[in-house]
């Protein structure tokens, strides 16, 4: 099911369309509805609910339109603004296309969850529920980072990241020694988790990035010993 925040998001009175406060507006809001569909994830796995497919889907079709929009608006909204205005728009930019990816990614995995026939081994939802449960606490984490340029918030879940990856390791290492192509789709439903915990990790670093003013990804050479 949707969470309140979302619900009141899809409330909020709209912007005049375009505007500089408009796009970010916006782009906080596909925060929340990552966020929900993270999850809607957890209740698909533990109730096959389809409330929470549909919830889902919801999510995916938003952060389709938003990115669309930002995409469409920017170009001219990046001209009326100062140098640090336009690092601003231009990060929010990054953030709906990793946003919107995750979306896509935890689409992917209510259609398998939807597509299987047999009921799921209690050991695989668990894992898979703590991934979703893991992905929803990041994208919280640096939604909040964003509201309040919190630099803590970016570093906590650039940790949090490895611990998705660990439970991701412990299904293919499971799976894959018990020679099971019956549960194929279990691996491919980590592994849409696992990348869009990476994907998260990219709105951290755009976080780091928006607060420091350097980039975690492209780190200064050291200058060689002379």
């Amino acid at each position: 099911m949707p969470t309140p925040d979302h619900e009141a998001a899809k409330r909020a009175p709209r912007r005049p369309t375009g505007s500089l406060d408009d796009l970010s507006h916006t782009a906080l809001k596909a925060f929340l509805i990552a966020r929900d569909a993270a999850f809607n994830v957890r209740d698909l796995l533990t109730q096959n609910s389809r409330m929470a497919f549909l919830a889902i889907k919801e999510c995916e079709q938003e952060l389709d339109v938003i990115e669309r929009y930002i995409d469409d608006k920017l170009p001219a909204a990046i001209t009326r603004v100062n140098e640090t205005r336009a690092r601003q728009l231009l990060t929010s930019l990054k953030c709906t296309t990793d946003l919107e990816r995750i979306g896509d990614l935890a689409m992917s995995v209510a259609l398998r969850v939807q597509a299987r026939t047999e009921k799921m081994a209690a050991f695989d939802v668990r894992q898979l529920v703590e991934m979703s449960g893991i992905l929803r606490e990041m994208l919280d984490l640096v939604y909040h980072g964003f509201l309040e340029l919190d630099l803590e918030a970016a570093r906590k879940v650039l940790q949090m990241d490895k611990d998705i990856d660990r439970i991701c390791h412990a299904l293919f290492q499971k799976h894959l020694s018990e020679h099971s192509p019956q549960n194929f789709d279990v691996l491919l439903m980590a592994q849409a988790l696992e990348r869009a915990g990476d994907h998260t990790t990219n709105l951290a670093e755009d976080l780091y990035s928006l607060i420091e003013g350097r980039s975690l990804r492209h780190p200064p050479k050291k200058r060689a010993a002379t």
